[in-house]
C-alpha cells in the first residue's frame, strides 16, 4: 500500500510538472498600447492610421494582423530581408508586434483608385478566373474576392498602391523575396499582366 501511495505522490508531481511547463496563452492583443507604438515607430512611413501617402511603402490600415505580426518578426530575424524594416523591427518584442498589428488591422483603410480602367479590366479578369493558358489560379482564391486576404496567411490587398504590387510581384518572380507559393505565381504573369493586377487591387475596396 505505501509503494501504491508513494508511486500516486510521483505521478502527481509529474502531472503537475508538465502543467507548469505548458506554454500560456498570449495576452490578448491592445491596440492602444499599439497606436502609441506605432506614432512612434512606424507612422512617418505608413502613416499614423495605416493609410501610407507614400507610393512606396504599403498601406497597413485593416490589414490582417495575424499576417503583420508574422512579417514583423520575419523582418527583425531578417528571414525576409530588408535591412529598414529589420531596424525598425529590432527593438519590438512579440507583445509589442502583436499590439501594433491589432491597432492596424482595426484600422479602416481609405483605399486608392485604379488610373487605368483598361488594365483595372485586365486585372479583375485574372484576379477572379486566372490564367488557363499558364495554369495560373485566381488571386481571390488566397486572398478573397474583395482582396480582404484570409487569416495570418494570405495579406489583405485591397486599395494597396500599385507600384508596390508590381514591385512585389516582380520580386515574388526574381526570388529576392523568398515565398515559393508566391514565386511559382507570379513566374506565370507578364510585366503587364502584374501592372493589369496592381490597376485592380489598387481599386478594390
Amino acid at each position: 500500500m505505501r509503494a501504491l501511495r508513494d508511486f500516486a505522490v510521483v505521478m502527481s508531481l509529474v502531472y503537475a510538472s508538465a502543467l507548469a511547463a505548458e506554454p500560456t496563452a498570449p495576452e490578448a492583443a491592445d491596440p492602444a498600447k499599439g497606436q502609441r507604438i506605432a506614432a512612434g515607430v512606424c507612422a512617418a512611413c505608413h502613416g499614423p492610421d495605416g493609410n501610407s501617402a507614400i507610393p512606396a511603402n504599403p498601406v497597413l490600415a485593416g490589414q490582417v494582423p495575424g499576417y503583420i505580426e508574422i512579417q514583423l518578426a520575419a523582418f527583425k530575424a531578417g528571414t525576409r530581408p530588408s535591412p529598414i524594416m529589420q531596424g525598425m523591427a529590432a527593438s519590438l518584442s512579440p507583445e509589442d508586434m502583436r499590439n501594433v498589428a491589432a491597432w492596424f488591422g482595426s484600422q479602416v483603410p481609405k483605399g486608392d483608385q485604379a488610373s487605368d480602367k483598361a488594365m483595372a479590366d485586365r486585372g479583375q479578369q485574372i484576379w477572379r478566373g486566372g490564367l488557363k493558358s499558364v495554369a495560373l489560379p485566381a488571386c481571390a482564391g488566397c486572398h478573397g474576392a474583395a482582396g480582404h486576404g484570409l487569416p495570418i496567411q494570405y495579406p489583405r490587398l485591397a486599395g494597396q498602391h500599385s507600384d508596390l504590387s508590381v514591385g512585389w510581384l516582380k520580386a515574388f518572380a526574381s526570388g529576392t523575396r523568398p515565398n515559393e507559393v508566391m514565386r511559382q505565381v507570379a513566374a506565370k504573369l507578364s510585366e503587364n499582366d502584374m501592372k493589369a493586377l496592381a490597376q485592380y487591387i489598387a481599386g478594390l475596396q
